[in-house]
Protein backbone atom coordinates (compact mmCIF):
# COMPACT_ATOMS: atom_id res chain seq x y z
CA UNK A 1 0.00 0.00 0.00
CA UNK A 2 2.93 2.25 0.88
CA UNK A 3 4.53 1.69 -2.54
CA UNK A 4 1.16 2.57 -4.24
CA UNK A 5 0.63 5.85 -2.13
CA UNK A 6 3.90 7.49 -2.98
CA UNK A 7 3.72 7.05 -6.60
CA UNK A 8 0.02 8.91 -6.74
CA UNK A 9 0.12 12.33 -8.13
CA UNK A 10 0.09 15.42 -5.99
CA UNK A 11 -3.48 16.41 -7.20
CA UNK A 12 -4.40 12.51 -6.74
CA UNK A 13 -3.01 12.36 -3.21
CA UNK A 14 -5.40 15.45 -2.56
CA UNK A 15 -8.30 14.31 -4.35
CA UNK A 16 -8.44 11.07 -1.67
CA UNK A 17 -7.13 13.02 1.40
CA UNK A 18 -10.34 14.82 0.59
CA UNK A 19 -12.78 12.35 0.08
CA UNK A 20 -11.30 10.33 2.91
CA UNK A 21 -9.98 7.48 0.72
CA UNK A 22 -6.45 8.29 2.34
CA UNK A 23 -5.64 10.13 5.78
CA UNK A 24 -2.91 12.73 5.68
CA UNK A 25 -1.36 10.85 8.54
CA UNK A 26 -1.15 7.61 6.18
CA UNK A 27 0.84 9.68 3.37
CA UNK A 28 3.02 11.63 5.67
CA UNK A 29 4.10 8.42 7.03
CA UNK A 30 4.23 6.37 3.42
CA UNK A 31 6.52 8.85 2.29
CA UNK A 32 8.80 9.15 5.73
CA UNK A 33 9.06 5.36 5.02
CA UNK A 34 10.44 6.01 1.86
CA UNK A 35 13.12 8.65 2.94
CA UNK A 36 14.07 6.11 5.57
CA UNK A 37 14.78 3.55 2.80
CA UNK A 38 16.77 5.01 0.47
CA UNK A 39 17.51 8.54 1.20
CA UNK A 40 21.20 6.97 2.84
CA UNK A 41 21.51 6.52 -0.93
CA UNK A 42 19.93 9.06 -2.65
CA UNK A 43 21.07 12.07 0.04
CA UNK A 44 18.63 14.11 -1.21
CA UNK A 45 17.77 15.64 2.47
CA UNK A 46 19.55 18.01 5.05
CA UNK A 47 16.93 17.43 7.54
CA UNK A 48 13.97 15.41 7.89
CA UNK A 49 11.31 17.13 10.06
CA UNK A 50 9.14 13.87 11.23
CA UNK A 51 7.41 15.22 14.28
CA UNK A 52 6.83 18.56 12.17
CA UNK A 53 5.12 16.64 9.25
CA UNK A 54 2.82 14.26 10.97
CA UNK A 55 2.00 17.18 13.54
CA UNK A 56 0.49 19.08 10.53
CA UNK A 57 -0.71 15.66 8.68
CA UNK A 58 -2.63 14.95 11.77
CA UNK A 59 -4.11 18.55 11.82
CA UNK A 60 -5.24 18.06 8.14
CA UNK A 61 -7.27 15.08 9.09
CA UNK A 62 -8.43 16.97 11.95
CA UNK A 63 -9.87 19.84 9.57
CA UNK A 64 -11.55 17.07 7.71
CA UNK A 65 -12.89 15.30 10.10
CA UNK A 66 -14.57 18.41 11.60
CA UNK A 67 -15.97 19.04 7.82
CA UNK A 68 -13.55 22.14 7.43
CA UNK A 69 -13.07 22.68 3.63
CA UNK A 70 -9.27 21.68 2.42
CA UNK A 71 -6.89 23.54 -0.08
CA UNK A 72 -5.90 21.94 -3.56
CA UNK A 73 -2.70 20.61 -2.11
CA UNK A 74 -4.46 20.11 1.76
CA UNK A 75 -2.26 16.78 3.38
CA UNK A 76 0.24 16.65 0.24
CA UNK A 77 3.88 16.08 1.17
CA UNK A 78 6.29 18.31 0.12
CA UNK A 79 10.36 18.60 -0.08
CA UNK A 80 11.95 22.20 0.62
CA UNK A 81 14.90 23.59 -1.04
CA UNK A 82 17.30 24.17 2.37
CA UNK A 83 17.64 27.97 1.34
CA UNK A 84 13.88 29.07 2.62
CA UNK A 85 14.10 29.88 6.26
CA UNK A 86 11.90 27.56 7.97
CA UNK A 87 10.61 28.91 11.62
CA UNK A 88 12.50 25.86 14.37
CA UNK A 89 13.74 24.07 11.75
CA UNK A 90 17.59 24.09 10.37
CA UNK A 91 18.30 26.34 7.27
CA UNK A 92 22.13 25.79 6.35
CA UNK A 93 21.62 26.90 2.87
CA UNK A 94 24.19 24.26 2.15
CA UNK A 95 26.96 25.98 4.05
CA UNK A 96 29.27 25.44 6.74
CA UNK A 97 28.84 28.31 7.90
CA UNK A 98 24.84 28.20 8.58
CA UNK A 99 25.31 24.86 10.24
CA UNK A 100 22.87 24.20 13.01
CA UNK A 101 21.65 27.84 12.32
CA UNK A 102 17.76 27.70 13.15
CA UNK A 103 15.78 30.61 11.88
CA UNK A 104 13.21 32.29 14.12
CA UNK A 105 10.98 33.12 11.26
CA UNK A 106 9.15 31.48 8.09
CA UNK A 107 10.10 32.45 4.80
CA UNK A 108 6.51 33.60 2.83
CA UNK A 109 6.75 30.37 0.76
CA UNK A 110 7.45 28.77 3.59
CA UNK A 111 4.30 30.52 5.41
CA UNK A 112 2.24 30.10 2.52
CA UNK A 113 2.80 26.51 1.95
CA UNK A 114 2.06 26.24 5.92
CA UNK A 115 -1.33 28.34 5.60
CA UNK A 116 -2.16 25.37 2.36
CA UNK A 117 -1.65 23.05 4.85
CA UNK A 118 1.30 21.42 2.57
CA UNK A 119 3.31 18.75 4.78
CA UNK A 120 7.03 19.62 4.76
CA UNK A 121 9.18 17.10 5.23
CA UNK A 122 11.97 18.14 5.65
CA UNK A 123 14.94 20.74 4.08
CA UNK A 124 16.58 19.29 0.85
CA UNK A 125 20.58 19.60 -0.01
CA UNK A 126 21.59 22.16 -2.38
CA UNK A 127 24.85 23.25 -4.00
CA UNK A 128 25.90 25.85 -0.99
CA UNK A 129 24.59 29.14 -1.53
CA UNK A 130 22.87 28.28 -4.84
CA UNK A 131 25.85 28.38 -6.36
CA UNK A 132 26.69 25.72 -8.57
CA UNK A 133 24.79 23.10 -11.12
CA UNK A 134 25.37 19.80 -9.50
CA UNK A 135 24.87 19.45 -5.85
CA UNK A 136 28.33 18.62 -5.67
CA UNK A 137 29.29 22.17 -3.74
CA UNK A 138 27.51 21.22 -0.90
CA UNK A 139 29.19 21.23 2.47
CA UNK A 140 27.44 18.14 3.25
CA UNK A 141 28.32 15.62 0.56
CA UNK A 142 26.92 15.44 -2.78
CA UNK A 143 23.40 13.94 -3.77
CA UNK A 144 23.13 11.54 -6.41
CA UNK A 145 20.78 10.91 -9.44
CA UNK A 146 17.85 8.31 -8.64
CA UNK A 147 18.65 6.92 -12.27
CA UNK A 148 22.47 6.68 -11.69
CA UNK A 149 23.74 6.80 -8.13
CA UNK A 150 27.18 8.01 -9.65
CA UNK A 151 24.97 10.64 -11.54
CA UNK A 152 24.74 14.06 -10.44
CA UNK A 153 21.14 15.11 -9.89
CA UNK A 154 21.85 18.93 -11.38
CA UNK A 155 22.19 21.80 -9.35
CA UNK A 156 22.15 23.88 -7.08
CA UNK A 157 18.44 22.36 -6.24
CA UNK A 158 19.53 18.54 -6.47
CA UNK A 159 17.74 17.70 -3.26
CA UNK A 160 14.79 18.85 -4.31
CA UNK A 161 15.01 16.69 -8.16
CA UNK A 162 16.45 14.04 -6.34
CA UNK A 163 13.55 13.57 -3.99
CA UNK A 164 10.88 13.72 -6.49
CA UNK A 165 12.64 10.85 -8.45
CA UNK A 166 13.22 8.83 -6.16
CA UNK A 167 9.71 9.10 -4.98
CA UNK A 168 10.61 10.43 -1.82
CA UNK A 169 7.78 13.46 -2.07
CA UNK A 170 5.83 14.29 -4.86
CA UNK A 171 6.43 18.14 -4.33
CA UNK A 172 9.32 19.99 -3.83
CA UNK A 173 10.56 23.72 -3.68
CA UNK A 174 13.37 24.89 -5.87
CA UNK A 175 14.91 28.28 -6.40
CA UNK A 176 16.14 28.98 -9.90
CA UNK A 177 19.29 31.91 -10.44
CA UNK A 178 20.75 30.26 -13.49
CA UNK A 179 19.01 27.56 -13.82
CA UNK A 180 19.08 25.95 -10.91
CA UNK A 181 15.04 24.69 -11.02
CA UNK A 182 14.92 23.77 -14.80
CA UNK A 183 18.55 22.03 -15.11
CA UNK A 184 18.17 19.62 -12.26
CA UNK A 185 14.50 18.78 -13.46
CA UNK A 186 16.16 18.10 -16.83
CA UNK A 187 18.80 15.41 -15.84
CA UNK A 188 16.18 13.52 -13.23
CA UNK A 189 13.00 13.19 -15.51
CA UNK A 190 10.97 15.64 -13.65
CA UNK A 191 9.12 19.19 -13.82
CA UNK A 192 10.40 22.37 -12.56
CA UNK A 193 9.04 26.02 -13.15
CA UNK A 194 11.02 29.39 -13.06
CA UNK A 195 7.63 31.69 -12.80
CA UNK A 196 8.32 35.44 -13.82
CA UNK A 197 10.92 37.62 -11.91
CA UNK A 198 8.97 38.58 -8.46
CA UNK A 199 6.06 36.93 -9.29
CA UNK A 200 7.39 34.52 -5.84
CA UNK A 201 8.13 36.02 -3.03
CA UNK A 202 11.92 36.20 -1.89
CA UNK A 203 11.48 36.74 1.72
CA UNK A 204 12.50 34.77 3.59
CA UNK A 205 15.12 32.90 0.54
CA UNK A 206 18.68 33.08 1.48
CA UNK A 207 19.94 35.57 -1.33
CA UNK A 208 22.73 35.00 -3.79
CA UNK A 209 21.51 37.25 -6.69
CA UNK A 210 19.19 39.15 -5.80
CA UNK A 211 18.41 40.34 -9.23
CA UNK A 212 17.89 36.88 -10.64
CA UNK A 213 16.95 34.67 -7.56
CA UNK A 214 13.34 32.92 -8.02
CA UNK A 215 11.86 30.37 -6.46
CA UNK A 216 9.29 28.32 -7.93
CA UNK A 217 7.77 24.93 -8.26
CA UNK A 218 8.94 21.24 -8.82
CA UNK A 219 6.74 18.49 -9.35
CA UNK A 220 6.66 14.84 -11.41
CA UNK A 221 3.98 16.28 -14.10
CA UNK A 222 2.71 19.89 -14.87
CA UNK A 223 -0.07 19.62 -13.47
CA UNK A 224 0.82 19.42 -9.59
CA UNK A 225 3.67 22.15 -10.83
CA UNK A 226 1.06 24.21 -11.40
CA UNK A 227 -1.15 23.32 -8.16
CA UNK A 228 2.13 24.03 -6.10
CA UNK A 229 2.79 27.36 -8.10
CA UNK A 230 -0.56 28.98 -7.82
CA UNK A 231 -0.18 28.41 -3.85
CA UNK A 232 3.67 29.87 -3.45
CA UNK A 233 2.63 32.56 -5.87
CA UNK A 234 1.37 36.09 -5.61
CA UNK A 235 2.43 39.78 -4.01
CA UNK A 236 4.16 39.65 -1.25
CA UNK A 237 4.52 43.37 0.67
CA UNK A 238 7.50 42.17 2.42
CA UNK A 239 9.70 42.06 -0.73
CA UNK A 240 9.84 45.11 -2.76
CA UNK A 241 10.84 42.86 -6.32
CA UNK A 242 7.15 41.69 -5.91
CA UNK A 243 4.91 41.85 -8.41
CA UNK A 244 1.79 43.52 -7.34
CA UNK A 245 -0.46 41.34 -9.89
CA UNK A 246 -2.78 38.31 -9.61
CA UNK A 247 -1.16 34.87 -10.58
CA UNK A 248 -1.90 33.72 -13.94
CA UNK A 249 -4.11 30.94 -13.53
CA UNK A 250 -2.05 28.57 -14.67
CA UNK A 251 -3.95 25.82 -12.88
CA UNK A 252 -6.69 25.92 -15.64
CA UNK A 253 -3.81 26.14 -18.27
CA UNK A 254 -2.30 22.79 -16.96
CA UNK A 255 -5.92 21.20 -17.08
CA UNK A 256 -6.27 22.26 -20.90
CA UNK A 257 -3.31 21.69 -22.65
CA UNK A 258 -3.21 23.10 -26.63
CA UNK A 259 -0.53 23.85 -28.85
CA UNK A 260 -3.40 24.27 -32.13
CA UNK A 261 -2.47 27.85 -33.14
CA UNK A 262 0.10 28.58 -31.26
CA UNK A 263 3.42 29.82 -32.84
CA UNK A 264 6.56 28.19 -31.37
CA UNK A 265 9.70 29.83 -32.24
CA UNK A 266 13.00 27.10 -32.05
CA UNK A 267 16.19 29.26 -31.09
CA UNK A 268 18.68 28.76 -33.43
CA UNK A 269 21.49 29.79 -30.53
CA UNK A 270 20.87 27.19 -28.85
CA UNK A 271 22.41 23.91 -30.87
CA UNK A 272 25.65 23.02 -32.26
CA UNK A 273 29.06 22.35 -30.36
CA UNK A 274 29.19 20.60 -27.38
CA UNK A 275 25.64 19.33 -27.52
CA UNK A 276 24.88 15.41 -26.91
CA UNK A 277 23.85 14.09 -30.06
CA UNK A 278 21.10 12.62 -28.42
CA UNK A 279 19.85 15.52 -26.47
CA UNK A 280 19.23 17.35 -29.71
CA UNK A 281 17.74 14.38 -31.39
CA UNK A 282 14.96 14.21 -27.93
CA UNK A 283 14.51 18.57 -28.79
CA UNK A 284 13.92 17.94 -32.46
CA UNK A 285 11.38 14.89 -31.84
CA UNK A 286 9.51 17.54 -29.29
CA UNK A 287 9.65 20.11 -32.39
CA UNK A 288 8.33 17.36 -34.51
CA UNK A 289 5.65 16.44 -32.09
CA UNK A 290 4.60 20.35 -31.46
CA UNK A 291 3.93 20.29 -35.31
CA UNK A 292 1.38 17.49 -35.31
CA UNK A 293 -0.42 19.09 -32.04
CA UNK A 294 -0.80 22.01 -34.40
CA UNK A 295 1.25 24.24 -33.63
CA UNK A 296 3.29 26.58 -36.02
CA UNK A 297 7.02 26.22 -36.06
CA UNK A 298 9.23 29.14 -36.81
CA UNK A 299 13.04 29.26 -36.44
CA UNK A 300 13.82 32.75 -34.61
CA UNK A 301 17.81 33.89 -33.96
CA UNK A 302 18.42 35.81 -30.68
CA UNK A 303 22.30 36.65 -31.09
CA UNK A 304 22.88 38.16 -27.86
CA UNK A 305 22.23 34.93 -26.13
CA UNK A 306 25.71 33.84 -27.24
CA UNK A 307 27.16 36.37 -24.87
CA UNK A 308 24.43 35.65 -21.78
CA UNK A 309 26.61 33.08 -20.08
CA UNK A 310 29.78 35.58 -20.04
CA UNK A 311 27.29 38.21 -18.40
CA UNK A 312 25.82 36.17 -16.34
CA UNK A 313 29.10 35.01 -14.78
CA UNK A 314 29.79 39.01 -13.64
CA UNK A 315 26.47 40.05 -12.31
CA UNK A 316 25.75 37.07 -10.21
CA UNK A 317 29.51 37.00 -8.72
CA UNK A 318 29.20 40.76 -8.06
CA UNK A 319 26.07 39.97 -6.55
CA UNK A 320 26.86 37.20 -3.92
CA UNK A 321 29.98 39.50 -2.88
CA UNK A 322 27.80 42.16 -2.04
CA UNK A 323 25.01 40.04 -0.38
CA UNK A 324 27.65 37.09 1.54
CA UNK A 325 28.96 40.25 3.10
CA UNK A 326 26.22 40.05 5.84
CA UNK A 327 27.76 36.78 7.05
CA UNK A 328 30.82 37.99 8.92
CA UNK A 329 30.59 35.89 12.43
CA UNK A 330 29.55 38.75 14.33
CA UNK A 331 25.54 38.32 14.18
CA UNK A 332 24.50 34.46 13.37
CA UNK A 333 26.19 31.24 12.05
CA UNK A 334 29.63 30.36 12.52
CA UNK A 335 32.30 31.76 14.28
CA UNK A 336 36.23 30.88 14.14
CA UNK A 337 38.74 32.14 16.64
CA UNK A 338 36.93 34.36 18.77
CA UNK A 339 39.25 33.35 21.62
CA UNK A 340 40.47 36.77 22.99
CA UNK A 341 43.55 36.74 20.40
CA UNK A 342 42.23 37.59 17.37
CA UNK A 343 40.72 41.36 16.13
CA UNK A 344 37.64 41.56 15.44
CA UNK A 345 38.27 41.53 10.74
CA UNK A 346 40.46 38.62 11.45
CA UNK A 347 37.47 36.59 13.32
CA UNK A 348 35.50 37.11 10.35
CA UNK A 349 38.56 36.53 7.83
CA UNK A 350 38.64 32.75 9.68
CA UNK A 351 35.64 32.14 9.87
CA UNK A 352 34.67 32.72 6.23
CA UNK A 353 38.38 30.81 5.26
CA UNK A 354 36.41 27.83 7.35
CA UNK A 355 32.98 28.19 6.22
CA UNK A 356 32.81 29.31 2.64
CA UNK A 357 33.56 26.05 0.27
CA UNK A 358 35.56 26.47 -2.76
CA UNK A 359 32.92 28.25 -5.05
CA UNK A 360 31.85 30.29 -3.31
CA UNK A 361 35.11 31.78 -2.27
CA UNK A 362 35.69 31.59 -5.96
CA UNK A 363 32.62 33.85 -6.91
CA UNK A 364 33.43 36.33 -4.35
CA UNK A 365 36.61 36.80 -5.41
CA UNK A 366 34.94 37.15 -9.07
CA UNK A 367 32.57 39.50 -8.05
CA UNK A 368 34.69 41.63 -5.23
CA UNK A 369 36.88 42.37 -8.51
CA UNK A 370 34.35 43.09 -11.05
CA UNK A 371 33.10 45.82 -8.53
CA UNK A 372 36.38 46.97 -7.57
CA UNK A 373 37.33 50.57 -8.43
CA UNK A 374 38.61 50.86 -12.40
CA UNK A 375 37.38 47.55 -12.99
CA UNK A 376 33.45 48.11 -12.57
CA UNK A 377 32.44 49.96 -16.08
CA UNK A 378 34.59 47.19 -18.15
CA UNK A 379 33.03 44.11 -16.33
CA UNK A 380 29.73 44.59 -14.34
CA UNK A 381 29.10 47.75 -15.78
CA UNK A 382 29.53 46.13 -19.48
CA UNK A 383 27.14 42.53 -18.28
CA UNK A 384 24.70 44.62 -17.41
CA UNK A 385 24.42 46.15 -20.89
CA UNK A 386 25.02 42.57 -22.66
CA UNK A 387 22.12 42.16 -20.19
CA UNK A 388 19.90 44.71 -22.23
CA UNK A 389 20.55 43.30 -25.32
CA UNK A 390 19.44 39.95 -24.17
CA UNK A 391 16.38 41.30 -23.13
CA UNK A 392 15.59 43.26 -26.23
CA UNK A 393 15.83 39.95 -28.23
CA UNK A 394 13.51 38.44 -26.08
CA UNK A 395 11.21 41.31 -26.65
CA UNK A 396 11.60 40.98 -30.64
CA UNK A 397 11.17 37.47 -30.53
CA UNK A 398 8.09 37.12 -28.99
CA UNK A 399 6.54 39.84 -31.40
CA UNK A 400 6.98 36.83 -33.57
CA UNK A 401 6.09 33.81 -31.47
CA UNK A 402 3.73 33.17 -28.35
CA UNK A 403 6.39 30.30 -26.81
CA UNK A 404 9.93 29.30 -27.47
CA UNK A 405 11.53 26.15 -27.13
CA UNK A 406 15.02 24.78 -26.87
CA UNK A 407 16.85 21.68 -24.58
CA UNK A 408 17.06 22.37 -21.60
CA UNK A 409 20.37 21.63 -21.11
CA UNK A 410 22.98 20.70 -23.96
CA UNK A 411 23.74 17.19 -22.08
CA UNK A 412 22.34 14.50 -19.93
CA UNK A 413 23.53 13.88 -16.23
CA UNK A 414 27.41 13.84 -15.77
CA UNK A 415 29.24 11.18 -13.32
CA UNK A 416 29.62 12.80 -10.03
CA UNK A 417 33.60 14.15 -10.43
CA UNK A 418 33.96 14.47 -13.57
CA UNK A 419 33.59 18.87 -13.75
CA UNK A 420 35.18 19.08 -10.36
CA UNK A 421 38.34 20.63 -11.73
CA UNK A 422 36.95 22.05 -14.61
CA UNK A 423 34.53 25.50 -13.58
CA UNK A 424 33.96 26.18 -17.02
CA UNK A 425 32.52 23.11 -17.87
CA UNK A 426 30.78 22.93 -14.97
CA UNK A 427 29.22 26.45 -15.74
CA UNK A 428 27.88 25.20 -19.29
CA UNK A 429 25.53 23.39 -17.81
CA UNK A 430 23.76 26.63 -17.77
CA UNK A 431 23.93 27.41 -21.24
CA UNK A 432 20.10 27.05 -22.39
CA UNK A 433 18.88 28.28 -19.24
CA UNK A 434 20.95 31.43 -18.07
CA UNK A 435 18.92 33.89 -20.64
CA UNK A 436 16.07 33.71 -18.87
CA UNK A 437 17.01 34.48 -15.64
CA UNK A 438 18.92 37.59 -16.90
CA UNK A 439 15.58 38.47 -18.73
CA UNK A 440 13.47 37.57 -15.95
CA UNK A 441 10.86 35.96 -17.98
CA UNK A 442 9.24 32.63 -16.91
CA UNK A 443 10.50 29.05 -18.58
CA UNK A 444 9.95 25.53 -17.17
CA UNK A 445 11.54 22.21 -18.24
CA UNK A 446 9.39 18.78 -18.53
CA UNK A 447 10.70 15.45 -19.83
CA UNK A 448 10.58 14.54 -23.32
CA UNK A 449 12.53 11.38 -23.16
CA UNK A 450 16.09 9.61 -22.89
CA UNK A 451 19.32 9.58 -24.57
CA UNK A 452 19.61 6.80 -26.10
CA UNK A 453 23.26 7.12 -26.07
CA UNK A 454 22.85 6.27 -22.04
CA UNK A 455 19.36 6.01 -21.37
CA UNK A 456 19.31 8.89 -19.36
CA UNK A 457 16.72 11.89 -19.34
CA UNK A 458 16.24 14.88 -21.58
CA UNK A 459 14.44 18.05 -20.88
CA UNK A 460 12.38 19.96 -23.08
CA UNK A 461 12.57 23.90 -22.07
CA UNK A 462 9.72 26.14 -23.11
CA UNK A 463 9.91 29.71 -22.36
CA UNK A 464 7.07 32.40 -22.06
CA UNK A 465 7.18 36.11 -21.50
CA UNK A 466 6.99 37.74 -18.49
CA UNK A 467 3.87 37.23 -16.52
CA UNK A 468 2.65 34.66 -19.16
CA UNK A 469 3.45 32.05 -17.00
CA UNK A 470 0.26 30.38 -17.98
CA UNK A 471 1.48 29.60 -21.31
CA UNK A 472 4.21 27.35 -20.11
CA UNK A 473 2.04 24.95 -18.39
CA UNK A 474 -0.97 25.15 -21.25
CA UNK A 475 1.96 23.73 -23.82
CA UNK A 476 3.74 21.84 -21.15
CA UNK A 477 0.45 19.74 -20.64
CA UNK A 478 -0.22 19.46 -24.40
CA UNK A 479 3.53 17.82 -24.79
CA UNK A 480 3.37 16.00 -21.30
CA UNK A 481 0.22 14.11 -22.04
CA UNK A 482 1.01 13.87 -25.86
CA UNK A 483 4.03 12.05 -25.00
CA UNK A 484 2.89 10.14 -22.31
CA UNK A 485 0.21 8.47 -24.56
CA UNK A 486 2.85 7.69 -26.64
CA UNK A 487 5.25 6.24 -23.98
CA UNK A 488 2.29 4.22 -21.99
CA UNK A 489 3.32 5.66 -18.97
CA UNK A 490 5.12 8.73 -17.31
CA UNK A 491 8.68 9.01 -18.10
CA UNK A 492 10.10 8.22 -14.55
CA UNK A 493 8.60 4.76 -14.58
CA UNK A 494 11.38 3.47 -16.42
CA UNK A 495 13.76 4.56 -14.12
CA UNK A 496 15.74 1.62 -12.51
CA UNK A 497 14.74 0.73 -8.91
CA UNK A 498 16.38 1.88 -6.19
Amino acid sequence: MATDIIKLTAAELASKIASGELSAVEVTEAHLARIEAVDEKVHAFLHVDREGALEKAREVDAKRERGEKLGPLAGVPLALKDIFTTQGVPTTVGSKILEGWIPPYDATVTRRLREADVVILGKTNMDEFAMGSSTENSAYGPTGNPWDLTRIPGGSGGGSSASLAAYEAPLAIGTDTGGSIRQPAAVTGTVGVKPTYGGVSRYGMVAFSSSLDQGGPCARTVLDAALLHSVIGGHDELDSTSIDQPVPDVVTAARNGDVKGLRVGVVKEFRGEGYQAGVMQRFDESVELLRELGAEVVEISCPSFTKALAAYYLIAPSECSSNLARFDAMRYGLRVGDDGTHSAEEVTALTREAGFGDEVKRRVMLGTYALSSGYYDAYYGSAQKVRTLITRDFEKAFEQVDVMVSPTTPTTAFPIGERADDPMAMYLADLCTIPSNLAGNAAMSLPCGLAPEDGLPVGLQIIAPALADDRLYRVGAAVEAAYQARWGHPLLEEAPSL
